[in-house]
């Protein structure tokens, strides 16, 4: 037993001494298949089964505290090591992008710094909410029943019925940036004038649907707003984005459980070369109408599930998808290449990373 007490000891000390290279020869050394300490547990097979229960205790033990202390060390050299990389390894973030360097913007990016500028240019501020929410925020507050289709699971990404949060309401994957409506009217006064983008996530896949996607959603809350208001901001905004000053729009009756009157507005475009363009006259030969927004006034009952008086206040809210903007103004035909991660796409259709959308320079940069 002092034998082994004594050979522990001087292991230990020996790995508290050494570096990466030397405790890599202090491990081989004792555990490797030809170690001492591995050496010592294979004698257990030859002894007697007194002799085994008196040993194999004392051997096993060396075997763990060696082990233990070299995890231990090696850990820590790891963590000395990092540090040093932290330190040395510095990236001035304000520098110029070199020239010739690789990398681009990607499109759902430079779009969504696209319609940024132009809303903030209207006043509107920009809203974030997390992309898991419960389904108070995603469905019951804006007026969606609970029979309504949106909440069936082939349309929505829930969690398990033990997921739940502290108010025991579902979560889910939120399927519309809405949740951000009802985050902002609940948290802040109004009047209140946002945009949300960010991910949103439903149970669909083909060439112009994705299980995740990008919306932008736009929410307007205050006295006497009416459709007018809607319109006027709308086609603002779609002449802004497509920088055409002939852009032509169709307000359509539609149905939408969180707006009432709700419209789904189209807007004319154009075949120039065989592809569709936005913009021109829609009436003609070459012309057509083309369905890019769901919109409305806020429903009564939303604005009351806030806490707010729909007598008082009144809104209108209207959403799109970022990556089927960037596919109309940009000509992109598949959505699905947004996600494939192909630098060649990426080479094509990317940004550099100057080309900073302005409204006085062009937000298509």
């Amino acid at each position: 037993m002092d034998g082994l007490d004594q050979q522990q000891a001087e292991l230990l000390a020996r790995i508290a001494e050494a570096d990466a290279n030397a405790l890599e020869a202090i491990r081989v050394g004792a555990l490797g298949k030809s170690g001492t300490v591995t050496l010592l547990l294979k004698t257990l097979g030859g002894m007697s089964p007194d002799e085994r229960q008196a040993q194999a205790p004392a051997i096993q033990g060396l075997r763990t505290a060696v082990a233990d202390a070299i995890a231990a060390r090696k850990a820590a050299l790891d963590a000395t090591a990092l540090e040093a990389r932290l330190v040395d390894e510095r990236l001035d973030m304000t520098l110029p992008v070199g020239i010739g360097a690789e990398g681009s913007v990607h499109p759902v990016s430079q779009v969504m710094d696209e319609l940024a500028e132009i809303f903030a240019d209207l006043g509107f501020a920009v809203a974030t909410g997390p992309e898991i929410e419960d389904d108070w925020h995603n469905f019951t507050a804006l007026n969606i029943p609970e029979t309504h289709p949106a909440r069936a699971m082939h349309d929505t990404f829930y969690f398990g019925e033990g997921d739940r949060d502290g108010e025991g309401r579902r979560m889910l994957l939120r399927t519309h940036t809405s949740p951000v409506q009802i985050r902002t009217m609940t948290q802040t006064p109004p009047p209140i004038r946002i945009i949300a983008p960010g991910r949103v996530y439903r149970s669909d896949s083909d060439a112009t649907h994705t299980p995740m996607f990008h919306q932008i959603e736009g929410l307007v809350i205050d006295r006497d707003i009416h459709l007018g208001h809607l319109r006027w901001t709308l086609e603002t905004f779609l002449k802004a984005f497509f920088e055409r000053d002939d852009i032509v729009l169709r307000l359509r009756p539609s149905y939408f459980p969180f707006t009432e009157p709700s419209v789904e507005v189209d807007v004319g475009y154009t075949v120039e070369k065989g592809r569709r363009v936005i913009g021109g006259d829609p009436t003609g030969p070459n012309g057509g109408w083309m369905e890019v927004l769901g919109s409305g006034m806020v429903h009564p009952k939303v604005i009351a599930a806030v806490g707010l008086d729909p007598a008082e206040w009144q809104g209108f809210a209207f959403g799109t998808g970022v990556d089927r903007l960037a596919m109309l103004k940009y000509g992109m035909d598949d959505l699905r290449a947004f996600f494939d991660g192909d630098l060649r796409w990426l080479r094509h259709y990317g940004f550099r990373a100057l080309d900073v959308p302005t409204l006085s320079g062009g937000v298509g940069a």
